[in-house]
């Protein structure tokens, strides 16, 4: 209960609490200033580009946030049919529990050293790869608008409210209540049952090894095709409950310690290279953790607001199939260049 659930659980509520107690308020406060509704107008020749509607980018800003809250956001959408692309795109762009992560892996393998110069270009990379995602978000909404979902852009029509000065305590009391906290309500469900999976996976034995080690021992020669491990690949699949989860259960696994456990980023890169990343592992582990399926409270926002698990099933499809053919491209271009 404690090692397991209670550790699981506290880890995600940590992890995901105050950037979302941050970024929600704030994004509250725009769209009461009456700004938002400007920025859909002025987007929305570029995403009409794409078949798709200026306020997606409202919703894809949401999802910096939290995912599950981007395709909620999708409400605001008029048209099914575009409503249902922002909602099945809206994955693609980073939630705040994929963070951590990226932030760890540029500053420990692609800018490395300190001081304002590598602060500086560790930002530039980060924000270099959300404007990945802002383009593969366009390229898939395309796809989509052509393939699954054909049909013509709908017109725009919006009423801009004037500029006001902002409510702050409704604000505040309003984006903690709707947004913060029930997205935190929701991963609380799903955190503390997967806590518990994890702990027996961890501790349970058979023929001598674990069978968190008997998993990964067996997605190793898969995910060797893409230029990681089976440690990685188990920790992507077991971090479905919560993306915040991804890094320390990588680290679990070369450990094979019994429950998750807390190092500091200079342990973690020694750690790493010891199990033989290069700039190369941390790339593909980048990319997978950019484009991966959405996590499991996302998915389930997904299935309520589309009534559908097929629409539920090609959400989680897109992004996979996004990010294993990157990593294998990068494993080409690692291939070529080694050669």
């Amino acid at each position: 209960l404690v090692q397991g659930v209670w550790r699981v659980l506290s880890w995600v509520v940590a992890v995901m609490l105050p950037p979302m107690a941050i970024f929600f308020p704030l994004f509250t406060l725009l769209e009461d200033f009456g700004y938002l509704p400007r920025v859909a107008f002025n987007l929305d020749h570029c995403f009409q580009k794409a078949n798709s509607c200026g306020k997606q980018a409202l919703t894809m800003c949401m999802g910096l946030g939290c995912n599950a809250v981007g395709v909620t956001g999708c409400r605001i959408i008029d048209s099914p049919r575009e409503r249902l692309i922002a909602v099945l795109t809206n994955s693609l762009m980073p939630c705040n529990g994929r963070f951590s992560t990226l932030i760890s892996l540029i500053a420990m393998f692609v800018v490395v050293g300190q001081g304002a110069g590598s602060s500086l270009l560790r930002a530039l990379v980060l924000t270099g790869l959300i404007v990945l995602s802002v383009l593969a978000t366009f390229l898939s909404s395309w796809l989509l608008s052509k393939t699954a979902l054909k049909g013509k852009t709908s017109s725009f029509a919006l009423e801009l409210p004037p500029y006001r000065r902002p409510q702050i305590g409704k604000v505040i009391v309003r984006s903690v209540l709707d947004r913060t906290l029930f997205v935190l309500g929701r991963a609380a469900a799903v955190a503390a049952p997967a806590g518990l999976v994890i702990w027996l996976l961890a501790n349970c034995s058979a023929g001598g090894q674990t069978l968190l080690e008997l998993i990964c021992s067996a997605l190793d020669p898969f995910a060797q095709l893409f230029g990681i491990d089976g440690v990685i690949l188990t920790a992507l699949i077991l971090s479905f409950p919560a993306n915040e989860i991804f890094l320390p259960l990588i680290l679990m696994g070369y450990l094979q310690s019994a429950a998750l456990t807390e190092v500091s980023l200079t342990e973690l890169h020694s750690l790493l290279l010891s199990q033989g990343w290069t700039v190369w592992t941390a790339l593909a582990v980048m990319v997978l953790c950019l484009f991966h399926w959405p996590c499991s409270t996302t998915l389930l926002t997904i299935r309520k607001e589309t009534g559908s698990l097929r629409w539920c099933a090609l959400s989680a499809l897109l992004p996979t199939a996004i990010g294993f053919s990157l990593c294998g491209l990068l494993q080409l271009v690692r291939l070529l260049s080694a050669g």
